[in-house]
């Protein structure tokens, strides 16, 4: 298991490093002027509500399938939301803050519903 995290680590270093360069780490914070004032429509309200709504069901089936698999996709998890976490020479932006944050919390969350699973609570 361990040789496994070890052996695709880089391949998510790689992937992490092609995010970076996209600008996805680094925050580029938003001046007076970048945008003119836009009123904003309540469609993009209602199109936020179902996202909101989609996100919600893809933490939960991500949650379930974390709670089927073996430990190494969840330390792997674990290990990518360290990753994440702000770096020396990265600035320290809050919605990346908040899903490194958030990733061992729905994998702590999917060691909960396993002991459900396992322990057959649910059937």
């Amino acid at each position: 298991m361990m040789a496994d995290t070890q052996r695709t680590l880089p391949q998510f270093e790689a992937a992490l490093s092609k995010w970076e360069n996209e600008g996805g780490a680094q925050a580029h914070r938003p001046q007076p002027g970048d945008f003119p004032h836009l009123d904003v429509p309540q469609s993009v309200n209602t199109e936020l509500d179902h996202l909101h709504i989609r996100m919600i069901a893809m933490e939960n089936l991500l949650i379930t399938l974390l709670a089927q698999s073996s430990d190494g996709p969840r330390e792997l998890g674990r290990a990518m939301a360290a990753y994440i976490s702000p770096r020396p020479g990265f600035t320290h932006h809050s919605r990346t803050l908040g899903a490194a944050a958030q990733m061992p919390h729905l994998v702590e969350r999917a060691r909960h519903f396993r002991d459900w699973v396992e322990g057959d609570v649910l059937s």
